[in-house]
C-alpha cells in the first residue's frame, strides 16, 4: 500500500506591506479630509471660476501654444538630430552649438530678450549679408508680438532638447540595421523613414511625450509677456479679487488635466506601436514557416546511379 504524503500550499505572507498600507490610507485620507473641509480653501471661489469664459480662453492659447510649439520643435529638432549625426563636420558643429546655447538658456531669459528684440534691431532684412543686396525689410515690432514671441521662444528651447532626443532614438538602433538598408540599395531618405525611424519610436516616444507634458506646463513662463494664457489670466484675476488660493487651484487642476489626457495619448500610441509591432512579427513568422513548407514540398527527389 502506497502512503501519499499531501503538501499543503501556504500563501505568502507579507506583513510590512499590509502596514505599509494601512499608513498609506491613514496618510492619504488626512490628507483629504484637511482639503475637502477647511473652509480657506474656497472650494466655491473655486467652482465659480474653473469653467469661467475667461478661464477657458486662456486654457485654449496654453493648448494653442503646446500644439504649435510641439510640431515645430519636432521638425527643426528632427533637422538638429540629422545634422548632429551627419558626417559632415561643419552641420555636426553647428547643431551641437544650437543645442548647447538653447539647453544653457532658461526659458525665461529668451522670451524676455525676443521680447526686446526691436530695441537691438529695428528692422529685419531678407538678403545677400555685406552687401547691400536685400530682397526684403520688415519692422521688427510687426513681425514679433505677444503670441508670436511666444511660438519663437517656446520653439527655440523645446527644438534643442527634441533634438537630443531623437538623435538617441537614432543612435538606438542597432548598427547592423542601418547597413542591411544600404546593401539593399535604398537612398538614405528612404532608410531613414521607412526602417530606421519605426523603430527608433520606441525609444523616442516615452522621452518625447515628457517634453510634450514639460512644453504644456512651461507656457506659464509667457506670463513675462503679458499674454493671456492660462496662468497670465489666472494672476490678473486674483491680482484684482485677492482670491489667491482657490483661483492658483483652478489653474493647477486644469494644468493636471491637460497632462492627463497627453499622458493618456502617450498611452494609446505605444500601445498601438506596440501592437503593430505584434503584427508585424507575426506576418513574419508565418511568412518563413510558409515559405519553408513550400520548398520542402516542392523539392524534388535525387536518385543517384549505382554502377
Amino acid at each position: 500500500m502506497n502512503n501519499v504524503e499531501t503538501i499543503k500550499v501556504v500563501p505568502a505572507r507579507y506583513p510590512l506591506r499590509t502596514v505599509g498600507a494601512i499608513v498609506a490610507l491613514f496618510v492619504l485620507a488626512v490628507v483629504v479630509q484637511s482639503v475637502a473641509f477647511n473652509p480657506r480653501w474656497e472650494w466655491s471661489v473655486f467652482a465659480r471660476w474653473f469653467f469661467d469664459p475667461v478661464i477657458l480662453e486662456g486654457v485654449g492659447q496654453t493648448l494653442l501654444l503646446t500644439l504649435i510649439g510641439t510640431a515645430l520643435s519636432v521638425v527643426i529638432g528632427g533637422l538638429l538630430a540629422l545634422a548632429r549625426l551627419s558626417s559632415s563636420w561643419l552641420l555636426s558643429s553647428l547643431a551641437w552649438g544650437y543645442i548647447w546655447l538653447f539647453r544653457s538658456l532658461p526659458l525665461i531669459v529668451v522670451l524676455i530678450i525676443l521680447y526686446n528684440f526691436s530695441y537691438l534691431y529695428d528692422t529685419l532684412s531678407l538678403g545677400v549679408p555685406f552687401t547691400g543686396i536685400t530682397w526684403g525689410s520688415f519692422e521688427t515690432i510687426n513681425v514679433l508680438g505677444q503670441f508670436s514671441t511666444a511660438v519663437v521662444g517656446l520653439t527655440l528651447v523645446q527644438s534643442a532638447y527634441t533634438a537630443e532626443i531623437i538623435r538617441g532614438g537614432f543612435l538606438g538602433v542597432d548598427h547592423g540595421q542601418y547597413e542591411a538598408a544600404a546593401a539593399l540599395g535604398l537612398p538614405a531618405s528612404r532608410r531613414t523613414l521607412r526602417i530606421i525611424l519605426p523603430q527608433a519610436l520606441r525609444t523616442i516616444l516615452p522621452a518625447g511625450f515628457n517634453e510634450i507634458i514639460s512644453l504644456a506646463k512651461g507656457t506659464a513662463m509667457v506670463y513675462v509677456l503679458a499674454m493671456p494664457e492660462l496662468f497670465y489670466t489666472i494672476q490678473m484675476i486674483y491680482n484684482r479679487t485677492q482670491e489667491v488660493i482657490p483661483l492658483l487651484m483652478v489653474g493647477a487642476v486644469w494644468y493636471l488635466v491637460i497632462t492627463t489626457v497627453l499622458s493618456a495619448i502617450q498611452h494609446l500610441v505605444e500601445r498601438a506601436l506596440a501592437r503593430s509591432e505584434r503584427r508585424s512579427a507575426v506576418n513574419t513568422t508565418r511568412a518563413t514557416r510558409t515559405c519553408s513548407v513550400t520548398t520542402q514540398t516542392t523539392q524534388e527527389p535525387v536518385h543517384a546511379s549505382l554502377s
